[in-house]
This record gives C-alpha cells, structure tokens and sequence, in this order.
C-alpha cells in the first residue's frame, strides 16, 4: 500500500501542474485584467487629472514616446504612460509570462500566495478568513444528504417496485433535476419576504447581533439563517447518493449468501443490517470524502450568491468578476490540490471498508 500511495502522489504534481498552466494560459487571453479594472474605475471617477507624474495636462509628446504602453489598454489613452507602468510593476505584469508563471509556481509550492490586488490582506488569511462559512454548510450538506439517502436507499430496496420505491423515485428524480440554486431562488420568494412570506433571513449566515446572544438564541438564529440555503442545496445532493445505495443493496441482497442466510433462519433485519450493510454500503461510504469536496467547493458557489454568505464561493465569485488574480489561483491550487489527495483518500477508505480490495496489484 506504502508504493501505492507514493504513486499516487508523484502523479499529483504533473497533474496539479497541467492544471495551473491551462488556467494561466488562459488568463493571458482574457480581457479586462486587473489593470484594465484599475484604469476603468479611474477614468469612471474622472481621475485621469489626480494621476501623479504627468497628470491630465501632460504635453501630447509625452504620449508619443510611450504611446505603445497605454494602447495596450482599453480606456488608457490620456493617461500617464509612466502611471501604466507603475500599474503593470504593481501587479507583477511588467515580466514575461514565464517568468511569472514560474515564479507563481515557486511561491506556490512554498504555499506563498501574495497579496490581493484590491484588498488589504494576505491571500491566505483572506481565504481562511471565509473558509467557517463553506466548510459549515459542507458538512451540514453532507451529513444531511446522507442521514436521508442512506435510510431511503435501504428502503427502496427492501421496497422495490412498490408504490413506495415509485413515488419515492419521482420525488428523487424532479429534486435532482432541479438546480439547487433555483430552488434557492424559489424558497427566498416564498419565505425571504419575496412576494408571499418573510419567515427567514434573506443574507448572511448569522444575525449582527450574534454575539450578544445567548448560546440557546445562538444556535437557533444560526439555524434559522441556514434553513433555506441548506434546503436549496439538499434537495439535490441526497438524489445521487440515495440511488447508488439502493442500487447496492439490491445488488448484494441478490446474492448467494443473502439467501444462504434467509435459509439459516435468521431475521430480515439481521440479514440486511448483519451480511447486507456492509457489503452494500462499501461504495457509498468510500464516496464520502469527494460528496464533501463537492459540496464544500463547487455546491455552495451559486447558493452563496444568492444568500449573500460571505464563503468561498462568493469570494471565488468575486475575485473573478474583478480580475483578482492571486485569489483567484490560490483557490484554484487549493481546490485542486485538496481534491487530488480526497481522491486517495477515497481509494484508502475502500480498503478500510473491506480489506479484500488490494490496490497494490492494480495498475494505476
């Protein structure tokens, strides 16, 4: 298992860094980078006049000889050449772009994320900053989906075919099909004061006055923030793992030794829950850890829009819309390189599940 483990994670770096050069290859052909941002609200507030160096009344000589600077830009004509190049040393753009793709990777590699372009703070403090809210509603998403898929798969499967397994599977079937984050919409017009009722909070994750609560009015003004975008986010999640438990269960129920047992004479509860569950639940328990990482990074991305939680979807959000870009690849890193270990570490609970499973005589 030592060598497998090491395999897999040798092939993380190749693989961690196709993905940060496709994104920074593509960045390079994106408009309206950060220093397009900076000269739009400039020129927005009428601040070509404020700049330091050459100022609005610069002689029209002066932009000849570096004209070719500011026409890089949309927007930057009339501008201080000289102002530009500050801008572009600023964000790190007055380098070539190897140079500066190899030097993001250095500085990642030692986890050395910089500084946000337009926010006073550490990337990585700004990240840790907003991580409570995601891995909040990550957990509770998963531990939701799983308290409701896992009892409604066995029963679906202990049902099959009934009215129950019927009924049971249309309701999956349409939660499924609808997007969490238009379910999240639907909720906040019926119960966040929309149109019909102002039941729940329309923002935030707590009241402002959290901390002048009591612990009891604590928990229930946290749970009464989270009621609707949990209830968004749910309606979806438990769809999947709810059909891949009844199909396991159905499969093992099938089984030789499922009927060896019956004949033994033991319970239909011993049977399911004694020879059944474990077999069954294999795939499913195994898949715990990537349910996580796909609730906790890309689930929540929508729904924190919608109910203003100040997450790392909304900062994730946001860093894109304005062109942030050490945000903007530090979650990518992050993100990445947090999924590639959850995925060994989906493959090591398979072999704590059952120990029969040996990675080490597949190939990789």
């Amino acid at each position: 298992m030592g060598a497998y483990i090491l395999r897999r994670i040798l092939l993380m770096i190749p693989t961690l860094f196709g993905i940060m050069a496709i994104s920074f290859a593509v960045i390079q052909f994106a408009p309206g980078g950060p220093v397009e941002q900076v000269i739009a609200k400039l020129t927005n507030q009428g601040g070509s006049d404020r700049l330091g160096g050459g100022g609005g009344d610069a002689g029209g000589s002066n932009f000849d000889v570096a004209g070719d600077v500011s026409s890089k830009y949309r927007g930057a004509q009339g501008l201080d050449p000289e102002f530009i190049k500050k801008l572009e040393k600023q964000f790190g753009f007055d380098k070539p772009p190897l140079e500066r793709f190899g030097m993001m990777l250095w500085n990642y590699a030692r986890f050395d994320f910089g500084n946000s372009y337009f926010r006073d703070i550490s990337v990585l403090n700004l990240i840790l900053e907003k991580m409570p809210v995601s891995i909040s509603i990550g957990l509770w998403i998963t531990l939701l989906s799983y308290l409701i898929s896992i009892p409604l798969g066995i029963r679906k499967a202990v049902k099959d075919g009934t009215p129950f397994d019927v009924w049971t599977s249309g309701v999956v079937i349409v939660g499924y099909a609808i997007p969490g984050f238009l379910f999240g919409i639907l909720l906040m017009v019926l119960f966040a004061g929309g149109s019909f009722w102002d039941w729940f909070p329309l923002r935030g994750i707590v009241s402002d006055n959290w901390d002048q609560l009591s612990w009891p009015a604590r928990i229930a003004d946290y749970i009464w923030h989270m009621t609707l975008p949990l209830t968004a986010l749910v309606l979806s999640a438990f769809a999947t793992t709810t059909l891949l438990t009844k199909n396991s269960f159905l499969e093992e129920i099938r089984k030789q030794y499922v009927v060896t047992a019956r004949a033994k004479g033991l319970s239909e509860r011993q049977v399911l829950y004694g020879h059944v569950f474990r077999n069954a639940m294999l795939i499913v328990i195994a898949g715990f850890p990537g349910a996580f990482i796909s609730a906790f990074f890309t689930g929540s991305l929508l729904i924190e829009n919608i109910f203003s939680l100040d997450g790392l979807g909304l900062l994730g959000f946001r860093s894109v819309v304005e062109r942030d870009y050490p945000v903007v690849f530090a979650n990518l890193y992050i993100f990445s390189l947090l999924g590639l270990f959850i995925g060994l570490l989906s493959d090591l609970m398979y072999t704590w599940v059952d120990p029969r499973i040996d990675f080490e005589r597949r190939d990789i």
